[in-house]
């Protein structure tokens, strides 16, 4: 099993979460056939993968921003438990566990979605996918997208 979590811009708290038990290849981008879709202009349609190869992960960079690893640019790179990449040099930060059992990120979100927050969105909306290149009507139809700015708000105003 593993989990990826997307860190607030400025914090080291979790923003949203996505678990995955069975899947060899796990997609991150700014497209909507991703598995992992994350908004962002410095983000890649198909950024990254994450593929289960020879009983470990993998991480394989596809983006033309990159992806770092403490701040070195990285093609491709084995996974550990805990470790933290950015998409691009300035974009978004997702750290990755392995065991999840007793991951304090799962702590910090299961005390996250005992507030008054409302679920994070993780399945993508039948009326989000476009039959074009990137667009603002993606951000316009994307539950994800209005999920995302509002956590943001949100973490700005307690960050004031």
């Amino acid at each position: 099993m593993i989990t990826l979590t997307l860190l607030h811009p400025t914090k080291t708290t979790p923003v949203q979460s996505w678990t995955f038990k069975t899947t060899a290849t796990i997609r991150i981008g700014r497209s909507t056939d991703n598995e992992v879709v994350l908004y962002s202009a410095v983000v890649s349609r198909h950024h990254l993968e994450i593929r289960h190869e020879n009983n470990h992960w993998e991480i394989v960079n596809l983006g033309t921003n990159g992806t770092y690893i403490e701040e070195k640019l990285i093609e491709q790179k084995q996974v550990t438990d805990g470790m933290t990449i950015r998409l691009a040099s300035s974009g978004p930060t997702i750290k990755i566990c392995l065991s999840s059992e007793d991951s304090p990120i799962k702590g910090q979100l299961a005390r996250m979605n005992q507030s008054n927050l409302p679920p994070p969105v993780q399945k993508r909306h039948p009326s989000a996918r476009c039959n074009h290149n990137f667009s603002p009507c993606c951000f316009v139809l994307s539950p994800n997208f209005f999920y995302s700015l509002w956590m943001l708000i949100t973490r700005y105003i307690e960050f004031l």
